[in-house]
């Protein structure tokens, strides 16, 4: 498995549903999780790696079990449809801004759905030399 890569441009439609690239869809499946993250943008976890979650969650002490409710409570089981999008529901949207423009973004092992324009800003800052000379400092690189 390769994981999740690259960065896409979509814009949802009227209704709320938005393309998953085809080489996305390979990685996650028919049918995925799509939940809030710690950032303003949302994460969609193929069912292999929901499992993995689930498995980490259920290891957990029940005190620590109920800090994860938020992640259950707005998550969402996605379906492509024959043209390859997924509806998300309007929480989801209005929690990470997602009203036209949206940047799908692979990271390894989930794909982000995030306002364009906010990720534009956010990959600006990242993708520095100083940024990246520091990610392959921690991989031992």
């Amino acid at each position: 498995m390769i994981g999740m890569t690259g960065i896409y441009q979509h814009s949802l439609d009227a209704k709320g549903r938005i393309f998953v690239p085809a080489k996305l869809r390979e990685e996650l499946g028919d049918i995925f999780v799509v939940t809030i993250s710690m950032e303003k943008c949302l994460c969609a976890y193929s069912a292999e790696s929901w499992g993995r979650v689930m498995d980490k969650i259920k290891g957990m002490s029940r005190a620590n079990q109920i800090k994860m409710r938020p992640l259950f409570a707005h998550a969402a089981k996605c379906e492509l449809d024959s043209q390859g999008r997924i509806l998300l529901p309007q929480g989801l949207r209005d929690f990470a801004g997602l009203t036209k423009n949206v940047a799908v973004v692979g990271n390894g092992d989930c794909a982000e759905f995030w306002d364009a324009e906010t990720w534009a800003q956010i990959d600006n800052v990242e993708t520095t030399p100083e940024n990246i000379a520091e990610v392959f400092m921690e991989l031992d690189f």
